[in-house]
């Protein structure tokens, strides 16, 4: 039985509690919080025995084999890091991290220690994208990748109104791509790899990060865009074309219709509607790598999160959006 720790005491973390609790092989043990009336609230409500508002003392403790980081993106190297060196399990809450340089570091301690670290992107480990790489030949020769995700923000109003909260702001590493635009580029880095090519472009906002923006990925046979916005909705699904058919995939964030289109008009269905909380497919399959004693996942995996970080890094190049957290690589 894993024993878990979590930090962050927001929306992301009730989502994970409420995934963990149909999750065969792990247990929820500790809850980091930096005030520690938050802590004993968080802890007493689901009833998890240890509470820390040190992260130190969490990352000694010997009552944890693993933590889940749902803390500001900003947040995510350091933090794991520090679990990762104390022989800790991590599962961070995607974006991994703010660059592709604190990637390569956080994998490099979690290799080093000798433990698991796993990006927590939910669209790859669902039942409906499984379906969809399993069925993905059918179509041909893949021409065109097409993802979409457009989510008016919940904070886009008081941002307006001259509020700048944290999804607005470049000193968490924030932004429509690190947002949204990481559903429609992760499944693009699992599926076909690293482009020879990235063209961006973004609106940004006076806060400094981007709005909504557009990543054009160049492969020796296709071409991948994916599409992205925090301050409009969309509902267009997003689509992969072949030679031979098209597959629709209503939700890139949450895959539950999936269908084949093919040229002759015939439609092969491959929904899979997920059978419980979305988050219970990653943490799952997070605690089967470490109950394993595998390195690492083989979906959710290093190459997979590199390339992704890889790929906005170079987006946020040519937006001209530099994070706080880049200047220490410059």
């Amino acid at each position: 039985m894993i024993r878990f720790g979590m930090i962050g005491t927001n929306f992301i973390t009730e989502r994970f509690i409420d995934a963990a609790r149909q999750t065969d092989g792990m247990e929820l043990t500790a809850i980091y919080s930096r005030t520690p009336q938050r802590a004993e609230e968080f802890a007493s409500r689901y009833g998890i025995e240890l509470t820390f508002t040190s992260l130190d003392e969490m990352a000694a403790s010997d009552r944890i084999d693993a933590v889940y980081i749902a803390s500001p993106n900003s947040l995510h190297a350091e933090q794991s890091i520090l679990f990762l060196n104390s022989g800790k399990h991590v599962l961070c809450e995607k974006p991994m991290a703010s660059n592709a340089q604190e990637v390569r570091e956080m994998f490099a301690a979690a290799e080093q220690s000798g433990v698991v670290l796993m990006e927590a992107v939910k669209t790859t480990l669902l039942p409906a994208f499984r379906l969809l790489r399993e069925n993905l030949h059918k179509i041909g020769t893949i021409r065109r990748y097409f993802a979409n995700y457009g989510q008016y923000s919940s904070r886009y109003d008081a941002y307006k109104e001259g509020m700048v909260l944290n999804a607005f702001r470049p000193e968490f590493s924030n932004g429509a791509l690190m947002d949204l635009g990481l559903y429609c580029i992760y499944p693009m880095a699992l599926l076909f790899g690293k482009p020879e090519e990235v063209k961006a472009s973004a609106f940004m906002l006076e806060s400094g990060v981007d709005g909504e923006g557009t990543v054009i990925a160049r492969y020796d046979q296709m071409e991948a865009v994916a599409s992205f916005s925090k301050i409009t909705d969309s509902y267009v699904p997003s689509e992969i074309q072949g030679e031979l058919g098209s597959i629709l995939i209503d939700k890139i964030s949450e895959p539950r219709s999936v269908q084949i289109r093919y040229r002759d008009g015939s439609v092969e269905d491959l929904s899979e509607p997920a059978g419980k909380p979305v988050m219970s497919y990653e943490l799952q399959e997070f605690v089967d790598v470490v109950a394993s004693g595998a390195a690492e996942s083989s979906v959710n995996s290093k190459a997979c999160s590199l390339t992704a970080a890889e790929i906005m890094e170079e987006a946020r190049r040519q937006f001209g959006l530099v994070y706080p957290a880049d200047r220490k690589y410059s």
